[in-house]
């Protein structure tokens, strides 16, 4: 039988790797948003090769 220590340490590091499973996982999916997001503004700038090329400035 495990000591309490013992147990509550095990516990502690599911619950550490449950964690870290989650986070990669929100990880990735961001990963994929930005690469969807990355090919929509390529898009955009194929279309509109006019817009961003002149800054008006007044002081």
């Amino acid at each position: 039988m495990q000591s309490q220590a013992q147990l509550q340490q095990n516990v502690g590091t599911a619950v550490m790797k449950k964690a870290m499973d989650t986070a990669e996982q929100n990880g990735s999916f961001v990963d994929k948003m930005m690469e969807g997001s990355d090919q929509g503004n390529e898009a955009k700038q194929v279309n509109t090769p006019h817009l961003g090329n002149r800054l008006d400035v007044r002081v």
